[in-house]
């Protein structure tokens, strides 16, 4: 009898649709209102970047399941114009082309059932390399991100002339899912007193690209509204929400008191948290999270959970945090490639009790009843059988085939001739000193902080010291330290080779405006032999590109398997499904790993990630292909898990 009544139910577009759209969200009462109907938003974070495409519609239909009618996704300037002028959606040739069609991720959304809301920046948080922001405009020497400094808003409105003419074809109004859009993120946070006011005049310019694009659906901005009330928002222009990871009452009746008569949603519940490298892995206690959740329906107010699903960070895509001014920047903190966030569904897409708890709050306070589909099956998790390393390249044999580019200083790495000159994004930057006469007991020292560590090589053998623990953060090679010394050892070199591999961790994603101006490499000073300036230096990008993956030769049987320094470690695996697995890193010590050309994440032995996810559509029946780029010390072998693991705590919140 259930099914039945189940069945006759109507589906969301039949609801909100049914007998034409003569309109879109309104906010113009307490309450929400979709094509003159009453509704309430329940909503479920989901970025179509961090999740493999053939995982888009399980992730959606999961989230339908749960009872939810809306969808919420960022946009990623960073990944869509990759380079200067050139941009992908999809088929656009990057690196991450695949994950990039957001047309195709929002219809799929309709199809599945779901509204969206579309937070397209231009900057976006999100714990993301740069908060989404491209390096190429880093190049730009007096850039002032997020203001109406005019270097800035050219290239903002030279993307948004490309983004939003897409979005707009998809705009509900016009029978697509997008049912409101967000105008850059937590602007109020932006303000420092006495450094900083949030330009009112850049939210403006914004609205108005949002308006030339044909944009018609409710613009929305969010914030904490309790830290930074309407400071990041125009009242007459835009709806505010609100971001908060607990107390919403308290957070609701502030945003009644800036915009009575208007409905409240958060934008932002947070119901986990993201890690760092080095700290232990965040778990959220799930009697919090359901009654704050209870707290938000009950209010009565509109939520989007942030994360529904967390995802990934493939790649070099990380962010980072700092506590400081950037150009004093010890408290710098990476994120890892984990975007587990603790969520409803798990990195890998599985259920959590968290999910469990929101589908039966939601059931039980969604007075709009419609058709709600039966939850997807987990998909199948498999530890693949251990492999041994198989082929190995040092870095010094990679960059003796390398041309390089010859500098009298040390650069960033967003300053190279490369990449139709938008300079050098992501990975590792290598200075090389060649010639040296090195007496014995010599200090080598580099000026400033280093962005974000360094691996010093003489003759192509290790001089610094490994990460092996949380405390060697604090020594030489880590960015902590303030002009740094290094003694090179007891013997004397003649002709020699000095080479520093500094490796970007990760952007900054949030902070002041001050701390989006930021370079990786070494650029903050010079690089000194006892107390004598370096220069004349040969610079090689080391970017990990599919192509260049792919090309790479000269691989030869690992002798020196157990030496320790920087190399290129590399073995196949068969496999006869391909199935979701985890790569156990736990054994190796610091690096990335690339399958199959792609470039997976990062790992660290200071954790708190242990294994790197490796989802079943980046494998093929029959033989795959892993390399490891270890710094340090090689494990013997490349090991699977059919779970992650992680060095964990509780939080109370």
């Amino acid at each position: 009898m259930t099914a039945v009544i189940a069945d006759v139910l109507p589906t969301v577009y039949e609801l909100f649709t049914g007998g034409g759209i003569q309109t879109g969200l309104n906010a113009d009462k307490p309450y929400f209102t979709l094509n003159n109907k009453n509704i309430s938003i329940y909503s479920g974070a989901l970025h179509y970047f961090r999740v493999p495409k053939a995982y888009w519609r399980d992730r959606l239909r999961k989230l339908r399941a749960a009872g939810f009618n809306t969808v919420e996704t960022y946009v990623p300037w960073n990944l869509h114009e990759y380079q200067s002028g050139q941009y992908d959606f999809g088929d656009g040739g990057s690196d991450m082309q695949e994950f990039l069609n957001v047309t195709e991720f929002l219809k799929m959304a309709q199809d599945e059932d779901l509204l969206a809301i579309v937070r397209p920046g231009p900057y976006i948080c999100t714990e993301w390399e740069f908060g989404g922001f491209p390096s190429w405009l880093l190049r730009e020497r007096n850039i002032t991100f997020r203001t109406s400094d005019p270097t800035y808003m050219k290239y903002v409105t030279r993307y948004f002339n490309i983004l939003l003419p897409i979005l707009a074809l998809l705009q509900f109004t016009k029978g697509g899912p997008i049912i409101a859009f967000q105008v850059e993120n937590e602007y109020g946070s932006t303000e420092r007193i006495g450094k900083f006011k949030p330009d009112k005049i850049y939210l403006r310019e914004l609205r108005n690209l949002f308006l030339k694009n044909n944009i018609v659906e409710l613009l929305v901005t969010a914030d904490g509204t309790s830290s930074h009330a309407d400071r990041g928002t125009i009242p007459e222009y835009f709806l505010q929400t609100s971001n908060f990871g607990g107390n919403p009452i308290y957070e609701f009746n502030k945003l009644k008191e800036l915009q009575p008569n208007r409905p409240v949603m958060s934008m932002e519940f947070w119901v986990g948290w993201f890690d760092h490298w080095s700290e232990l892995h965040h778990k959220t206690s799930e009697e919090s999270f359901r009654n704050i959740t209870e707290e938000i329906l009950k209010y009565p107010a509109s939520v989007n959970l942030y994360m529904f699903h967390g995802g990934t960070n493939f790649g070099f895509m990380n962010g980072a945090n700092l506590a400081n001014s950037f150009t004093d920047n010890s408290g710098y903190q990476p994120d890892t490639t984990s975007y587990d966030y603790d969520a409803t569904l798990t990195e890998s897409g599985d259920y959590t009790v968290k999910y469990v708890i929101v589908k039966e709050l939601l059931k039980k306070y969604n007075t709009i009843l419609t058709r709600i589909p039966e939850t997807p099956h987990e998909l199948p998790k498999i530890a693949y059988n251990t492999t041994p390393v198989q082929a190995q390249l040092f870095l010094s044999e990679i960059l003796d085939k390398q041309q390089g580019f010859q500098f009298h200083d040390v650069i960033p790495m967003e300053y190279l001739p490369i990449n139709n000159n938008s300079g050098q994004s992501y990975g590792y930057i290598v200075y090389r000193k060649m010639l040296l006469d090195i007496p014995a007991n010599s200090t080598l020292r580099i000026g400033g902080r280093v962005c974000d560590t360094v691996v010093v090589l003489l003759n192509g053998n290790l001089i610094s010291k490994p990460l092996n623990k949380d405390i060697d953060l604090n020594g030489f090679g880590f960015w902590r330290q303030k002009n740094s010394n290094l003694t090179l050892g007891p013997n004397h070199y003649q002709n020699a080779v000095l080479d520093l591999v500094v490796e970007n961790w990760g952007r900054v994603n949030f902070g002041s405006i001050e701390q989006f101006k930021q370079y990786k490499g070494l650029w903050q000073d010079s690089v000194y032999l006892n107390n004598i300036k370096l220069t004349n230096w040969k610079v090689f990008p080391l970017e990990f590109k599919r192509a260049w993956n792919r090309n790479l030769t000269g691989w030869h049987k690992p002798s020196k398997l157990w030496s320790v320094g920087p190399a290129l470690y590399k073995s196949s695996f068969h496999v006869n499904s391909t199935s979701d697995t985890y790569l156990d890193m736990s054994k190796w010590c610091k690096g990335i790993v690339i399958i199959n050309d792609f470039v997976l994440g990062r790992f660290s032995r200071v954790g708190p990630q242990q294994t790197l996810y490796l989802p079943g559509p980046f494998l093929k029946k029959g033989l795959n292909e892993v390399i490891i780029f270890e710094h340090y010390n090689p494990g013997e072998n490349i090991e699977f898990s059919s779970v992650p693991i992680f060095k964990t705590r509780t939080n109370s919140k």
